[in-house]
């Protein structure tokens, strides 16, 4: 219910406090829909049981819009000191000392950083009480152009890299202009050694295709090819968590599909927004695949023959 500037949100066994519900976050206009804050709290909770699997147990890093997504946006790391004491944290080292990040692992906690104008979940790949071990290796395919057809064909040959290392996969829409290509791991390898791995499949497939797809980080040297970036794959980065909303007009959302939905009239990266991303989290698109978690000793073995 509503009490003046504040709504009071029922998640789980708690009640959530959620202060300017009306604050516009996502401006419209010119056939974008307007979204307020109590819309993101709203899709939020909906979501919630097919995205809370995506975020439990590992750090976040949260990108937050306090004044809509036209205002200054803020990147934080640290829990708030103002969060309330049942939210799950977890202390991680840094260099020079550590970092507290809030860990979401129910409703309600969603529902408080959808309060605090969390715009954008960033999960770590890693879980507490093994975060130097990572279970989930990400591909992030960032083409130069707005092209999604590019994409597309570049996800598919990436798709087939990783079948013939018999490495089960998953795309992503990132709501943005590109896909992530996921990849569920046992947790057994540190991240410097996922990262090199990464690192030799992009290799692979950057070399069969030269004029339109590279590794090379800066920008300066990728002309117009399509950037294979696999720097995710670190400790302490992060990738923009499944069904996790952009700050992006229209409030487009970061959607697991299967891989025949990658031939499906329409898509783009940004096909999905908070009005129907739902209905799509329903359709369980990537089913037991995370569960499938692969050691990379075999895929390894396979990747150095290839070369």
């Amino acid at each position: 219910m509503s009490d003046g500037a504040v709504r009071r949100v029922r998640a789980g066994r708690r009640t959530v406090e959620v202060h300017r519900p009306d604050k516009v976050l996502f401006p419209g206009g010119d056939d974008v829909k307007e979204y307020t804050k109590a819309d993101l709290v709203d899709y939020y909770v909906a979501v919630a049981p097919f995205m809370l699997p995506h975020l439990r147990g590992r750090p976040l890093m949260l990108e937050r819009h306090p004044d809509g997504i036209d205002g200054p946006r803020f990147m934080q790391k640290n829990i708030s000191d103002s969060s309330p004491e049942w939210i799950n944290r977890v202390e991680v080292s840094k260099e020079g000392g550590t970092v507290v990040h809030p860990v979401c692992d129910d409703t309600a906690t969603l529902v408080h950083l959808a309060d605090q104008a969390s715009v954008t979940l960033h999960r770590w790949l890693s879980r507490v009480g093994r975060v130097e071990y990572p279970d989930r290796m990400v591909f992030d395919l960032d083409p130069a152009v707005d092209d999604f057809a590019e994409v597309r064909e570049t996800a598919l040959y990436l798709g087939e890299l990783l079948d013939m290392l018999r490495l089960p996969s998953a795309p992503m829409t990132t709501g943005s202009r590109g896909l992530h290509i996921v990849v569920p791991l046992s947790g057994r390898h540190g991240f410097d050694e996922v990262r090199e791995f990464a690192h030799g499949v992009a290799e692979v497939l950057a070399a069969a295709h030269p004029d339109r797809l590279t590794t090379a980080a800066r920008k300066k040297e990728r002309g117009d090819r399509l950037y294979l970036d696999v720097q995710r794959n670190g400790y302490a980065q992060t990738a923009v968590a499944p069904f996790s909303v952009r700050a992006e007009p229209g409030a487009p959302v970061a959607v697991p599909i299967s891989w025949e939905q990658l031939d499906a009239p329409g898509l783009t990266a940004r096909r999905w927004t908070i009005a129907d991303a739902v209905e799509q989290a329903r359709t369980h698109p990537w089913g037991e695949l995370m569960r499938r978690g692969r050691a990379l000793g075999p895929a390894r073995r396979r990747l150095d023959a290839m070369g």
